[in-house]
């Protein structure tokens, strides 16, 4: 149900904000927008930030250095009051927010299709009045950067391209022409050069960066924030953060939501349930949106980890999001005991609902390595076979399968996210398989659009325990948090009083 937008904080729309895009994937707009953000956290100012798409990995790392957690915003999936709703509630919650910084995502007019700026950083700068600071890779060229600006600012004129910085730098003459040229014949000022630095990359992986988590268990705390010390200093040098203020500043008004999803649901005092969320190095892929819409619906939120716990909490309910089982999973297989906890728990029926790495994780086992397979720019993973939870059928294989894809999909019965006949927008991303599915296997989600499972269909389930390559978002599906909550609840009633 949705209500109106209660006064609180700060008011989102009078914030400083402004969008870090670039002409292409790999300019360096990522680690960019991480100097700024610590540089900006470093003057005293409480950043709140946002990724435009629904990657997970780079808002680990705003989360990380601002400590206010992260928010994406996507066009396809959200409509535009869906996307006011995102952006104020996170400005306005713990206490409110300085200013806004948003992370785009590709190129700035890629997305969902050829002729519209369906689902493209361009449309969320232009929802959100947001001005644009434009980061290019400007590698071996000089002159030719104006060009790049003036057909980028040209392209649409509803996005208002206010500012520029130049990555790759080789020297100060190749600066010099450069800022020279898009000054003049752009008019949009230059207002950062980055020399090339190998410092300011950002270790990779298969999906894309290496998640902070992660990052910390394997750089250790020290070195981790001296990686990301020095990209603030680069920052700090390369970056006129006082102009980049000013732009941020220069935002219009922006109209609040006509109404809001975050708000606390009828009855949600009411025998709130627990619901434990799977946190660790092995699974970190969570909307913050989706456990705020938890919360809201009722439940309380208890995080464990499949990785280094010995069995789950006392809870009425899991949720095990995506991540990385694979690269972790002769830990995860060492650790029998949380395994058995987890498969007594779906055979007595509480709720379990798993997203990808989760959905991998309650299969009988994982393979990698597999010979004939691809290991997906990840070398580290040996050929070998590891047992997981078996709450749900089937064999996992890490391989060459590569699916990057919105989907489009239908409940064809009730279960534990909604009622038979619910429809929701969500995305796929994995680079995994499911093989020896019984014949007689149920399903929950009929695809009309996506890959999934098996065939059309996604949404594995057993008993009250379902497992899909789909993540949703809860403001573009909006009964996945009530009909969660509802099903831990009805599970917390039906067992013996605590």
């Amino acid at each position: 149900m949705s209500h109106s937008k209660q006064p609180g904080g700060k008011d989102a729309g009078r914030i400083p904000r402004v969008l870090i895009s670039a002409d292409r994937s790999s300019s360096g707009k990522t680690t960019i927008s991480m100097g700024l953000m610590a540089a900006l956290v470093s003057r005293g100012y409480k950043v709140q930030p946002f990724k435009v798409a629904l990657d997970y990995i780079d808002p680990s790392y705003h989360t990380e250095i601002t400590g206010r957690f992260c928010r994406n915003l996507d066009g396809y999936l959200m409509d535009e009051n869906g996307i006011l709703d995102v952006y104020s509630h996170a400005c306005e919650t713990g206490g409110g927010a300085d200013i806004a910084i948003i992370e785009g995502v590709r190129g700035l007019y890629e997305g969902f299709e050829g002729l519209s700026d369906l689902g493209s950083t361009a449309q969320i700068a232009k929802i959100l009045k947001c001005p644009v600071v434009f980061v290019i890779n400007a590698r071996s060229i000089t002159r030719s950067a104006a060009a790049l600006i003036g057909g980028y600012k040209n392209f649409d004129p509803d996005v208002e391209i206010a500012g520029v910085i130049l990555n790759n730098i080789g020297g100060r003459r190749h600066a010099q022409k450069a800022k020279e040229a898009i000054e003049h014949y752009t008019g949009v000022p230059v207002i950062g050069i980055i020399p090339r630095d190998p410092s300011m990359q950002i270790s990779m992986r298969h999906l894309g960066l290496m998640p902070a988590l992660e990052g910390r268990r394997r750089l250790g705390d020290g070195g981790f924030e001296d990686r990301l010390r020095g990209i603030e200093e680069i920052i700090n040098k390369g970056i006129d953060v006082d102009r980049f203020l000013e732009i941020a500043g220069s935002a219009k008004l922006l109209t609040s939501p006509e109404n809001s999803i975050f708000f606390p649901a009828a009855g949600a005092g009411s025998l709130r349930p627990r619901i434990g969320i799977a946190l660790d190095e092995a699974f970190n892929f969570y909307y913050r949106d989706n456990i705020d819409l938890l919360e809201l619906a009722g439940a309380e939120i208890v995080y464990f980890s499949p990785v280094n716990d010995p069995e789950i909490p006392d809870v009425d309910g899991l949720y095990i999001g995506g991540g990385y089982p694979e690269l972790f999973a002769a830990e995860i297989e060492a650790n029998g005991s949380m395994r058995r906890s987890i498969k007594e728990a779906s055979a007595a029926g509480m709720p379990i609902y798993a997203e990808c790495g989760g959905l991998m994780y309650l299969t009988e086992k994982i393979s990698t390595g597999v010979p004939g397979k691809g290991t997906y720019h990840d070398a580290s993973m040996p050929e070998s076979t590891y047992a997981m939870v078996g709450a749900l059928p089937g064999h996992t294989i890490m391989g060459q399968t590569r699916v990057v894809s919105y989907n489009i999909g239908t409940l064809d019965r009730d279960c534990l996210i909604g009622k038979k006949g619910n429809s929701f927008k969500g995305h796929e991303f994995h680079h995994s398989e499911i093989r020896e599915i019984p014949e007689d296997a149920e399903f929950a989600i009929a695809l009309l659009r996506g890959t999934g499972i098996k065939g059309d269909r996604d949404g594995l389930i057993v008993g009250n325990t379902l497992g899909s390559y789909a993540h949703l978002h809860g403001v573009a599906y909006r009964e996945l948090a009530g009909s969660f909550v509802e099903a831990a609840r009805k599970f917390r009633a039906s067992r013996t009083p605590r």
